[in-house]
């Protein structure tokens, strides 16, 4: 405030010599109070008013000033908080998406091996079916051959029976026919006994 003050009186008195200089021509220039030049009471006058005018203006202006600064310095602390805040979020959010990156991964992970491992099992248990299916066809063509040789040997047995039956009929005699058919009771009686 001083400085300003300072300045102003420094302007005056520059600028008073200029204002004396400046005037009315021929006119004699006014002298008040019998010893003072117009001039003179004039910049006086100016040097008053402007004191008069800083003195009274100077509390409300300071007033208003250290006001606006207590307001500026709230608004710089509540975006400083702010800022903070938003700081603290975007950490808290970055976090967040850091830990859903992680379980996602994790998931595609899991489902990966959890894939792995079914089609290990798909291909165990198709394996085991193959297995089971083919014990059974084999199971079934013994069956079959077996069946077939059975078929087979008692076709057999009933051919040579019947070129046996054909041979003996063609070549014996009724007297090896009587023989036959004593031994055959004979063998019968011995198993009885």
């Amino acid at each position: 405030m001083k400085k300003a003050f300072l300045i102003v009186v420094a302007l005056l008195l520059v600028a008073l010599p200029l204002f004396a200089a400046g005037g009315e021509g021929e006119h004699a220039e006014k002298i008040y109070f019998g010893f003072m030049p117009a001039w003179l009471l004039k910049s006086l006058n100016l040097v008053v008013f402007l004191g008069l005018l800083i003195w009274v203006l100077k509390g409300p202006i300071a007033a208003a000033f250290k006001s606006r600064g207590e307001q500026i310095r709230a608004e710089l602390a509540e975006a400083r908080e702010r800022n903070a805040k938003a700081d603290r979020l975007a950490a808290d959010i970055q976090a967040r998406l850091d830990q859903i990156q992680g379980d996602v991964a994790a998931i595609a992970e899991r489902a990966k091996a959890d894939g792995e491992k079914q089609k290990l099992e798909i291909i165990e248990a198709a394996r085991l079916e193959a297995e089971k299916i083919l014990a059974q066809a084999r199971g079934e063509v013994d069956s079959r051959i077996k069946q077939a040789r059975k078929e087979l040997t008692d076709y057999a047995g009933q051919l040579a029976a019947d070129k046996a039956h054909e041979i003996l009929a063609s070549s014996m005699t009724e007297s090896d026919r009587k023989k036959v058919f004593a031994d055959s009771v004979k063998a019968i009686e011995e198993t009885k006994a």
